[in-house]
């Protein structure tokens, strides 16, 4: 009897062996499912052109349309911060977003990787008219507003006042504020200079309300502004889409350098800004619409750290921690 049981023991155990490693193995090829619907998270500035080209073009349904895209749901945000904060909870797929509020929702555990570069500088300092402007220290005493904490403009013109030797928390009252309310508060005058994307400094200086008196490329030489960034789920499960994801950015960024008046009519329709105004801007400003981005690699590393030096992030981020490549670098052999 002894024998027996011993048997049947070891059978069921055999038995149930090839069961269990027959369930694992089906759980390990089941396929993920196509993403029917993308959502794609970005802001209304120029710096963007190549996002709202591709979308107005139709560029984006229909180059995603062969991999189970049948839906591309676009959510605008007044600033980095908030389109981050969404992202975080899982609402976007693809953000096109400032490098800096990226850098301090990563800080957060923001599960994506920047796959693309969208511009590089762009913003400028703009005062009322009746300010004198030599230099940096006659900022001293001013109200400026720019986008909240934690976004690109708040970083750099931080960090190029602390340079200057102008304490940005007592020197200077800095006022938090979407790029609307910024332009707006200038008009009116309750707040003597804004920092801003464009192209709100050309139509600030094109009403008459103010005059760019610093590029941000001055404050801090070729730095990046905004860039791609794609969710993990979708790098990990989805990373033909990812790539052809880039393809299209990379389209639509060429498109926009190449076809200058036609995006500025694109933009101003779509936004409804005086297309003088939208060519004028693209004529002044100091940015460059990029996708490569090893270009703008070093320059996030450097964001990172400015980042942790402000106390906006607690921890120091190298380039492997923020970055994807591959992706761009298969949309561009093929």
């Amino acid at each position: 009897m002894k024998r027996i049981n011993t048997i049947l023991i070891l059978m069921l155990m055999v038995t149930g062996g090839v069961f269990l490693a027959g369930c694992t193995s089906q759980e390990d090829t089941e396929e993920v499912p196509d993403v029917s619907t993308l959502n794609i998270g970005y802001q209304p500035s120029t710096h963007q052109l190549a996002y709202m080209t591709a979308k107005e073009k139709g560029w984006w349904e229909e180059d995603l349309a062969p991999y189970g895209v049948e839906n591309v749901r676009e959510y605008e945000f007044p600033t980095g911060a908030p389109e981050m904060q969404s992202m975080l909870a899982g609402d976007l797929d693809v953000a096109y977003v400032g490098a800096a509020p990226f850098v301090a929702t990563l800080a957060s555990d923001l599960d994506a990787k920047i796959v693309a570069a969208a511009n590089s500088q762009g913003s400028d300092l703009v005062l009322r008219p009746d300010i004198a402007y030599e230099g940096p220290d006659d900022l001293k005493g001013l109200d400026i507003a720019t986008f909240p904490p934690g976004t690109i403009q708040d970083t750099i013109l931080r960090n190029w006042l602390k340079d200057n030797g102008i304490d940005p928390d007592n020197d200077v009252d800095i006022k938090a504020m979407g790029p609307g309310d910024a332009i707006s508060a200038i008009s009116a005058g309750q707040v003597d200079a804004v920092f801003l994307p464009h192209p709100a400094p050309t139509l600030i200086a094109e009403e008459g309300n103010g005059r760019s008196v610093v590029y941000s490329g001055e404050m801090l030489p070729d730095h990046v502004c905004c860039v791609v960034v794609v969710s993990g789920d979708l790098i990990r499960n989805h990373p033909d889409l990812v790539t052809e994801i880039v393809k299209t950015h990379i389209k639509g960024t060429e498109y926009s350098n190449e076809n200058q008046d036609e995006v500025a009519q694109l933009y101003a329709d779509r936004q409804g800004w005086d297309v003088d105004v939208i060519r004028a801007s693209l004529e002044d400003w100091d940015g460059q619409l990029i996708a490569d981005p090893t270009i703008i690699a070093e320059s996030t590393v450097d964001y990172a750290q400015i980042q942790y030096e402000l106390g906006y992030v607690n921890e120091e981020f190298t380039r492997a921690d923020m970055f994807d490549m591959s992706f761009y670098e298969q949309a561009t052999a093929e």
